[in-house]
């Protein structure tokens, strides 16, 4: 666990409960002076990243309310721009433009991503920036994918400020189809 994620994640009331559950201790030297690292993405993020076709992406509205929201789209639709930018091109939904909303007035992200066959997770927390069809149009023709049918609406970028691997504990093994087809070809193979 890096030290970028700590001095997000462990606010004064998680390590109180941190205190009260007895795992502080094993904690404290993430925020100690020689923690470092969680701040740029390595070559382990950025392929797994490559790898998502969706994410989960949090926001907090004016009210304070949380909204989480699945993202998807076809594989690098969530682009890496550098080891401390990441992008992906808004297509549009529902247009209760919930997140967009609230990305207005507070700028903070968090996504998760999943990788259910290898029960593998990765925390992403950021800033955004948006960008519309007129404001950066060579960005937005860099992160469509012309395959995919959709028309971008926008741009989101995101500043990395910390990311971290989740546990992998209690992540059930799902498949989409194309990846259970794989694994049947396999298992076929060897029969």
């Amino acid at each position: 666990m890096p030290r970028a994620f700590a001095e997000i994640a462990f606010t004064p009331s998680v390590i109180d409960v941190q205190r009260q559950q007895g795992s502080a201790e094993s904690y404290a030297k993430l925020l100690s002076p020689e923690a470092a690292g969680g701040e740029k993405l390595t070559k382990q993020e950025i392929a797994f990243i490559a790898e998502r076709d969706g994410f989960y992406q949090a926001t907090v509205s004016e009210s304070g309310w949380p909204y989480v929201q699945f993202r998807g789209g076809p594989r690098w639709f969530l682009n890496i721009l550098d080891e401390r930018t990441i992008a992906y091109a808004d297509y549009r939904g529902n247009r209760q433009y919930l997140s967009l909303g609230n990305l207005s007035k507070n700028r903070k992200i968090s996504l998760i991503l999943m990788d259910y066959p290898r029960q593998r997770r990765l925390k992403i927390w950021g800033r955004t920036t948006i960008h519309g069809n007129t404001d950066n149009p060579k960005l937005i023709a860099q992160l469509h994918d012309k395959n995919y049918p959709a028309r971008p609406e926008r741009v989101v970028v995101i500043s990395v400020e910390a990311y971290d691997w989740n546990c992998p504990q209690h992540i059930p093994q799902r498949y989409t189809l194309e990846e259970l087809q794989h694994v049947q070809s396999i298992e076929a193979d060897r029969g």
